[in-house]
């Protein structure tokens, strides 16, 4: 019996739209490029001066952007800085989370090649896999 998940489809239906910028790859992140951001969003923090897309929770490692925020003039106030940020990391209403992307960032780990992300707007699913008993569980980096 195949079972039709919604959001799935909803994916793939935006991500048609949107050809030109392949899927991104970084262990285990996948950054699907979509046509916009759902309505309801809200903004996710960052972590210090990082945006973490997905903690390692094997080695303590993160899959994170860096460069987010341009440096600041230097009579430039922080909050004028982080409004203009490159990138910003959202979550919707159904808990889906999507990467913003203005201007081209970097997408880094310990031991991944670092990967260019381009302007556009990019959703984070979750990877999973399948366990020994058959059932599937959220990919651990």
């Amino acid at each position: 019996m195949t079972t039709t998940n919604p959001a799935r489809k909803r994916t793939t239906e935006m991500s048609m739209t949107t050809k030109t910028v392949p899927t991104i790859r970084q262990g285990d992140v996948a950054l699907i490029p979509v046509s916009k951001l759902p309505a309801g969003c809200t903004e996710v923090p960052t972590d210090g001066n990082r945006i973490v897309l997905a903690y390692g929770e094997v080695t303590g490692h993160a899959h994170a952007i860096y460069d987010h925020i341009s440096p600041a003039a230097a009579d430039e106030i922080v909050e004028a800085a982080i409004a203009r940020a490159k990138a910003k990391l959202w979550q919707s209403p159904t808990g889906d989370r999507y990467l913003e992307v203005k201007e081209p960032v970097t997408l880094r780990h310990e031991e991944h090649t670092a990967h260019a992300i381009p302007a556009g707007v990019y959703e984070l699913p979750v990877q999973v896999e399948w366990d020994t008993a058959n059932a599937p569980r959220q990919v651990a980096d």
